[in-house]
């Protein structure tokens, strides 16, 4: 038996009303998503205080400040610590420990937006930049004359990338660095979502120049590592599913020599210096002791193995 025309009609609406409002649904999701991505959590930090660490706080842009701790060395060079998304300056404290028994001073500061020092918003990077041109030039007047080393994590990394006008360094320690944000965001949904993962990637990145005023073009390290004008060490997880194997070879390809890469075998989007310890003081040790060590240039010692020798074309 054939249901009347205005049955029929009925039936329709129900059913675009229905498509409608779970289309509206899955726009709120994915902006409360995009939401919670770009919110920051300004909070205490308090850093142990065996450290002796002197109290930072830089000007980094309008409406920012770059909260931080500096750790006097003993004129062997300075090195910048950056952290990664979601954290603060403790992620590096292990670092900034072995860095400042080599005799390094240290800067270890809050991206703006995170810890404790002041944002609006998370920008993956190039708000953040501002926070480290500040730190590097506070570093240049603490450290005068001295070489100048960088270890950024994630999105600290990007934000050095990603500066524009940041002061030159003379290394740089660049960890679990995404490549572009299409492929950051992608490859995150993917972990949590599965094949699901690839298609919402795209409305959230929709949203950048919605809720930040930047333009996807923005958010692409491997289009500036080139530009970075520094030896370069990059250093990476072989089960990260953040910033996939292959996509961290990509951007040791397009990184200009001197360049060395180190995959962290079974360390995935985590702290590689806490994963591998050791093997991490080794490496990164003998990486800055050559570039920014007080030997310096091409005198300083380099303990590597042959294999990363030969690919690193140290």
């Amino acid at each position: 038996m054939q249901k009347p025309p205005g049955a029929i009609r009925f039936t329709r609406k129900r059913v675009l009303l229905g498509l409608s409002l779970a289309t509206l649904a899955g726009a709120g999701a994915l902006w409360m998503l995009g939401s919670m991505l770009t919110a920051v959590a300004p909070r205490t930090v308090t850093l142990p205080p065996d450290l002796g660490a002197q109290a930072v706080t830089l000007p980094a842009g309008a409406g920012q400040t770059a909260v931080g701790s500096f750790i006097p060395g003993r004129g062997r060079g300075a090195v910048l610590l950056l952290h990664g998304n979601h954290s603060d300056r403790n992620q590096m404290v292990g670092r900034a420990r072995f860095l400042h028994a080599q005799g390094y001073a240290v800067l270890l500061i809050d991206l703006p937006g995170q810890g404790a020092s002041t944002a609006a918003a998370v920008t993956f990077g190039v708000n953040e930049a501002h926070g480290v041109r500040a730190a590097l030039d506070y570093l240049r007047g603490r450290a005068p004359g001295q070489r100048i080393g960088v270890i950024g994590v994630s999105l600290g990394a990007a934000s050095l990338v990603l500066c524009r006008d940041c002061p030159p360094v003379d290394a740089a320690v660049l960890e679990s660095l995404y490549p572009t944000i299409e492929e950051a965001v992608r490859d995150r949904l993917r972990t949590y979502l599965g094949a699901l993962g690839v298609p919402v990637a795209i409305p959230l990145l929709w949203q950048l120049p919605l809720r930040l005023g930047i333009r996807p073009a923005q958010l692409r390290p491997i289009e500036r590592i080139a530009a970075l004008g520094a030896p370069v060490l990059i250093a990476s997880g072989s089960a990260d599913t953040y910033t996939l194997l292959s996509e961290t070879e990509r951007l040791y390809g397009a990184a200009a020599a001197p360049k060395a890469l180190w995959v962290v075998e079974g360390a995935g989007h985590e702290d590689l210096h806490a994963f591998a310890p050791t093997e991490y003081e080794r490496r990164i040790g003998a990486f800055l002791d050559r570039y920014v060590g007080a030997a310096g240039g091409e005198g300083g010692a380099v303990a590597v193995d042959a294999a990363t020798e030969a690919a690193a074309t140290l």
